[in-house]
Parts: C-alpha cells; sequence; structure tokens
C-alpha cells in the first residue's frame, strides 16, 4: 500500500531538485531512483531533475521526475540528468557573474524546499558552501575513488573494483606468457583505495599507493629476486596519483621505465583509464546507492538539512557537510589490508624484503 507522507509544517508536499556533478560513476542512476521513488511514493514530494550539474541550477535547465520516468533506470550507467564540473563559487574572471545569487534566485523561483547534490569532494564542498548561503541541501557521496571524507564507502567504488580486478586477471595471461613485468594503472587521484582493494584481489605483487613514500630501487630489487627464483612474471599495481617527476604524462610510464632501467627486464604497461568509470553498477553499488537514496530523502521530511548521507561500520547515517568539505579520504599508512598485503610478502613500494 502506498503512503503519502506531507510535510505538515509547510502545510504542502515538499518540492525538491536532485542534480549530479563531477565525474560520471556506475550507481548514480540506483542513487537518483532511490531519492525520487522515495520521495514520491512514501512522502508524496515532488521531484525535479536538475541538468548538468551545478551548470543546470545556474540556467535553469529542470524537468520534473515522474515515478514512470525512474522506472528502468536502476541499471544503467552514467546518469540520465547529465552532469559538469561547474564550480559555481569559483571566480568569474572578468565577467563578473554572480553564480551563487544566480541559484539563490532560482531555488526561489522553482519553490525548492531542498536540492540533493551527488557528487564527489568537490560536490560536497560546493554544496555545503550552498548551505551556508541559506539553501537547504543534502549532500549523497559518489566516486569510484572512495576518498570522500566520512564515510567508509561511496558507491561507483565496488563497481569500478570488479572493473580493475578482472583487468589485472587478464594481464596475469599475458605476463606469463610472455614472461614479462606488467605495471596496471588505476584511478583514484591521490587516494590509493581502489588501488589497494584491486591489486590484492587481482593477486599483485608489487602495490604502489600516494600515501606511502616509494623506493623505487627497493622495488627493483624485489622483482629481481621473483626472477632468481624463477616466478616467471610480476604484476605491479600503481596509483595513477604517485609521485613522479613533471615529465612525465603518467604514473604507469614513469614506474615502467624505472623497472625496466633498473632490472632490464622486458615490462610493459596498461592505463585503464575511463573504462574503469563506465558501464552498469554491480550489485552491491545498485544497493548502496538506493539505500544512500533513501536516507536522503528521509532527512528531508525531517528538515534535517545541511548533511551528507554516510556508509559507516555498514550503517547507514550521516554528517553535517561542514564536516566533510575540502577534506579527502586517504589510505592510512597502518591501514589493515596495507598490513596484510605485507604479510603476503607483497611489495609496497616502500619496503620489500628480499
Amino acid at each position: 500500500m502506498q503512503y503519502h507522507q506531507y510535510n505538515t509544517k509547510m502545510g504542502k508536499p515538499q518540492r525538491i531538485g536532485i542534480l549530479t556533478a563531477g565525474g560520471d560513476c556506475p550507481g548514480i542512476n540506483a542513487a537518483i531512483r532511490g531519492v525520487g521513488k522515495t520521495a514520491i511514493v512514501r512522502h508524496g514530494m515532488e521531484v525535479l531533475g536538475i541538468s548538468s550539474g551545478f551548470s543546470g541550477l545556474i540556467n535553469k535547465e529542470v524537468s520534473e521526475l515522474t515515478e514512470s520516468a525512474l522506472s528502468g533506470i536502476l541499471t544503467l550507467g552514467g546518469t540520465i540528468l547529465g552532469t559538469s564540473r561547474e564550480k559555481p563559487f569559483k571566480k568569474s574572471g572578468s565577467l563578473g557573474i554572480d553564480k551563487p545569487r544566480i541559484i539563490k534566485k532560482n531555488y526561489k523561483d522553482l519553490r525548492l524546499d531542498c536540492i540533493v547534490c551527488i557528487g564527489g569532494n568537490g560536490t560536497q564542498k560546493t554544496a555545503n558552501l550552498l548551505s551556508e548561503e541559506g539553501l537547504n541541501v543534502i549532500g549523497i557521496p559518489k566516486t569510484i575513488d572512495n576518498d570522500v571524507f566520512g564515510t567508509d564507502f561511496t558507491f561507483g567504488f565496488d563497481s569500478a573494483l570488479t572493473i580493475a580486478t578482472d583487468a589485472i586477471d587478464r594481464l596475469h595471461t599475458t605476463a606469463n606468457s610472455h614472461k614479462r613485468i606488467m605495471v596496471i594503472e588505476v584511478m583514484g587521484h591521490n587516494a590509493g583505495w581502489l588501488t589497494l582493494y584491486a591489486g590484492l584481489a587481482g593477486g599483485g605483487d608489487v602495490i604502489l599507493l600516494p600515501e606511502l613514500k616509494q623506493d623505487l630501487k627497493a622495488v627493483n630489487r624485489y622483482l629481481l629476486d621473483r626472477a632468481y627464483k624463477k616466478k616467471p612474471y610480476s604484476i605491479v599495481v600503481v596509483a595513477e596519483g604517485i609521485e613522479r617527476p613533471s615529465e612525465f604524462s603518467s604514473a604507469a610510464d614513469y614506474i615502467a621505465g624505472m623497472i625496466e632501467n633498473g632490472t632490464r627486464i622486458e615490462t610493459r604497461k596498461t592505463i585503464l583509464g575511463y573504462i574503469q568509470r563506465g558501464g552498469s553498477p554491480s550489485p552491491m553499488d545498485r544497493i548502496l546507492a538506493t539505500r544512500f537514496g533513501s536516507h536522503a530523502v528521509d532527512l528531508i521530511s525531517k528538515e534535517n538539512y545541511g548533511r551528507m548521507v554516510t556508509n559507516v561500520g555498514g550503517q547507514t547515517s550521516s554528517i553535517p557537510l561542514k564536516d566533510v568539505a575540502g577534506k579527502t579520504r586517504l589510505v592510512p599508512v597502518d591501514h589493515s589490508l596495507i598490513l596484510k598485503a605485507r604479510s603476503l610478502d607483497i611489495c609496497m613500494g616502500d619496503i620489500c624484503d628480499v
């Protein structure tokens, strides 16, 4: 049975907007569906889809999201609303356009009671700034990097992990056939979560994270020792954000070159790139995104604004947006998975016992 829980304080159904900003990732549509269906079916809210992230809020590009419009999108990759990297609080140069003022006016003109902002670190920072400007905002964290502060997991991460692990699995056979060292570059910006998890899941021999200071001479000694022990090939999983000289366009270029020059073993590189962000979300990401979306609407129904939905210890909760803004969740150097990797004789780049 359907039931509608109207906002009695306002005397009318709440009217909310949803936008997706920053890079795309699997699970965004599942989150949109989680927000929209919970809002419409459970609370009788009106739901507007805002196109192209914060650009759509500036240009007033919106359309109504009905229950039927939300059907069939759970499994779709990307975002039906479109996205952009518009940063409305960034200075507009000589044009002098006051984008926050325009957003506030459009928010009022559209009679919105709240905006749900689905995105990563930059989106949550902007969401907090809008909250400080007096708008009612709820944040939902998404990114394959898993680096949003305050939550154990973001949706998009599990899907990207599955893709990266599958790629590493496939490279094992090529490396073994040609007796090579294979260097695989994984996304993640300055956080090593995806590299750490994929490296472990894919059986990497060396895992290089931005959070750990790298000693490439030690890495080469480790790889040479594997060759002396008649181990025919090695898999090196490297995060895109590791420190490297500016003349190298990618982490894979730098690491592969340093390894081949230092070991004289044939070395090849693979950069997984945007393929990690595409395609249908994994079952776990569909569930997490749905939970996030539903919880966001619960917060709105209670007028508990200015918060970001989180997953901590397997439980869905929320924290103030001001506690998230401007922070990045990095892998602790003493993380349990790093310690487990070392116990498996996986070289983490900083210490490679030979």
